[in-house]
């Protein structure tokens, strides 16, 4: 059997939280016992949360929502690419070194350890790492910090060029324990017809 890595961080209550997203919150709406045959409950949560994939409606107006985006660009062969001392901007010379033969999903690990807290030091893409992925066939991307943006970024251009490019993104991957090289990507997102992203079970398998 091929192996697997799980790439998703835990949700919960406390799984760290942009600020302004809506906090991960369960309650039971039925519990067994007499007459009640099942337990069943209830969740909160901004689609942020957790490994997810962005809609290109969360940073365009009026563009495509999760749900009815093609499923071909979260499923198939990636490449993770080692990124640790590239700084709080990932350019293309941080990923020159896997440049060769790139397959149409690269994921970028930036960190030694995934972040259990909410924090701004983290590491996001240049625009322009955007477009150097973009032209050599690159049709997702990830990373596992918590945007391809700043935190504090107001005008986010790297999202931007994801929508100029018409690239698929995930973030808040944790790839802790994976090692630099080619696999098959799964982390298919929900179809949410309405929303502006969908938590998604990131995983890689060998190939």
């Amino acid at each position: 059997m091929k192996r697997l890595w799980d790439i998703s961080p835990p949700v919960s209550t406390t799984s760290p939280l942009f600020p302004g997203d809506e906090p991960y919150a369960q309650r039971w709406t039925a519990t067994i016992g007499p007459g009640c045959p099942v337990n069943l409950s209830a969740i909160t949560m901004s689609p942020h949360i957790g490994a997810h994939a962005d809609a290109p409606l969360h940073y365009g107006p009026d563009e495509a929502t999760i749900g009815t985006l093609a499923l071909e660009p979260y499923l198939g062969p990636c490449r993770v690419v080692h990124a640790l001392d590239a700084g709080a901007l990932v350019e293309p010379e941080h990923l020159a070194h896997s440049a060769a033969e790139l397959p149409p999903r690269v994921l970028v690990r930036t960190c030694r350890r995934a972040p259990t807290a909410w924090s701004t030091d983290f590491a996001s893409f240049a625009p322009q790492t955007i477009d150097w992925l973009a032209d050599r066939g690159v049709r997702l991307v990830g990373i596992d910090s918590q945007s391809v943006d700043p935190a504090d970024s107001k005008e986010l251009p790297s999202h931007h060029r994801l929508l100029a490019r018409g690239l698929r993104v995930l973030e808040n991957l944790v790839l802790d324990d994976v090692e630099a090289g080619d696999y098959e990507l799964i982390a298919l997102p929900l179809k949410l017809v309405e929303a502006d992203a969908s938590p998604v079970r990131a995983v890689l398998r060998e190939l």
